[in-house]
Order: C-alpha cells, then sequence, then structure tokens
C-alpha cells in the first residue's frame, strides 16, 4: 500500500515538471435589347451605336444587388476561427517551488502501510473536531509531514493550517509552522492506495537529476479527504530540498 515507494523515496532523500455567379437582368430595358442581338449583324451606324452604350451600363448598375447577397457564403470562417480550442496543461512534475510557512494546528501520530488511509483520516477526524468545537475554520488545505518510514509503517504530523490559535490542546497536538523552503512539486490524482506510481516516478527523478532533498515528504490534500470518494482525490506532493 504505498509502501516500497515511499521507502524507496525516504531512502533515497538523504542521499539525493464559391466561388459566386454575378446574374444581371438586361430585360428591363425596353427597346435596345432587340437592338443589342442586330447589332453584331448589321453595320447601321446610330441604332446599334445608340443600343450599345445602353446596354454597357446595366450590368455595371446590377452588381449592387448580388454583391450584397454574395457575402453569406464567406461569412463562415471568419466566425469559426474567432473560437479557438482551449488549452489543456499538464499537472506540474517535479516544479520547482518556495513552501510558505502557515501557522498549523496539528497531531503526531504513528501508522502501518496496511491501514494507512483509516489512519490518516483518524487524525484528520480529530483535528477538525477539536476546530469545530472551538468555531476555527480551516486557512488552507490538509497536510501530511511524513517524518520517518520503514517497513512496516510510518511517522507523521496531521496539519491544518489555521489563523488563531486553538485552546486547551490534547497531549499530542500542538500548534507550529508547516514546512517551508526550497520544494519540488508533484501531482497525484486518485486513491492514496495507488499512489505508488507517483512515488515511484518522483524516485526516478530524484535520482536522474541527482538531486539532494532534505528527509521528509509532504502531501497537501486539495480535495476534502473527509468529503471524497477515495479514487477522486487530487493530492500536491512537495519535496523539500537542501
Amino acid at each position: 500500500m504505498s509502501r516500497f515507494c515511499r521507502i524507496a523515496l525516504a531512502a533515497l532523500i538523504p542521499a539525493a515538471a464559391l466561388s459566386f455567379g454575378l446574374s444581371a437582368s438586361l430585360a428591363q430595358t425596353p427597346s435596345p435589347a432587340p437592338a443589342a442581338s442586330a447589332s453584331p449583324s448589321s453595320t447601321s451606324p446610330s441604332p446599334a451605336a445608340s443600343a450599345s452604350p445602353a446596354a454597357t451600363p446595366a450590368p455595371a448598375a446590377s452588381p449592387s444587388p448580388a454583391a450584397s447577397a454574395s457575402p453569406s457564403p464567406t461569412a463562415p470562417p471568419p466566425a469559426a476561427a474567432a473560437t479557438p480550442a482551449p488549452v489543456q496543461t499538464a499537472d506540474p512534475f517535479g516544479q520547482e517551488t518556495t513552501l510558505e510557512p502557515k501557522k498549523v494546528v496539528m497531531v503526531k501520530g504513528t501508522a502501518n502501510w496496511d491501514s494507512a488511509f483509516d489512519t490518516l483520516i483518524d487524525a484528520f477526524k480529530a483535528l477538525n473536531t477539536l476546530l469545530d468545537k472551538q468555531g476555527i475554520k480551516h486557512a488552507g488545505n490538509s497536510m501530511i509531514v511524513y517524518t520517518s518510514t520503514d517497513d512496516t509503517g510510518f511517522t507523521f504530523l496531521a496539519e491544518i493550517p489555521v489563523d488563531q490559535d486553538p485552546q486547551k490542546l490534547p497531549k499530542d497536538m500542538s500548534v507550529g509552522k508547516s514546512p517551508e523552503g526550497k520544494a519540488l512539486k508533484f501531482v497525484h490524482r486518485g486513491s492514496y492506495d495507488n499512489m505508488d506510481n507517483t512515488y515511484e516516478a518522483i524516485t526516478n527523478h530524484l535520482d536522474d537529476k541527482k538531486l539532494e532533498a532534505k528527509d521528509t515528504f509532504i502531501e497537501e490534500y486539495l480535495t476534502d479527504p473527509l468529503k471524497t470518494a477515495e479514487d477522486k482525490l487530487v493530492i500536491n506532493v512537495f519535496v523539500p530540498l537542501k
């Protein structure tokens, strides 16, 4: 249940993102129409000559109705080009970022890999119960800070950012600061049990880049783990760098 990749990561960290036709109606000119058809066969000077100039202005005047109707077929292409396709962006992978410290209420815990997610959920529930009773709202996303891992389980801090200090804290809870400093950011989508692939990719990335990291890593839950189906989780994974 994600144990092997987290153990490998923890071991690696100390060592090491129409054309259109023009139609002219010459039928509106009464007498020149027969004269225009007779003009090629006869060489009569004045009737044919007077008819041909009358025939030429008619096509010149007719384009205005036809031209006003013609742009309609050519209008769609500009309209289609005016709506650009949406740009798809990938989740960050190994993106360099700087973590800003936040005031958090936290609870320490120990978990076995076989029941890891249930243990984390219980820790978040305990913190939320405390904050709800005192009317304190979250000031950020819930976080898990892994402090050590081994073959059987891990130790952690469950943290929730707040703007004010809670009162009368149990012995296993305290107020402090979330991790800060330079870190690499990765994103996991899906269940907690399926984070093996994410942590394996992180481990390989650190190894390939020969990066030197601190001896901890952080999960920031962008979706509320208490209200979101486990297979719909979105989690930022931060690996602090030395």
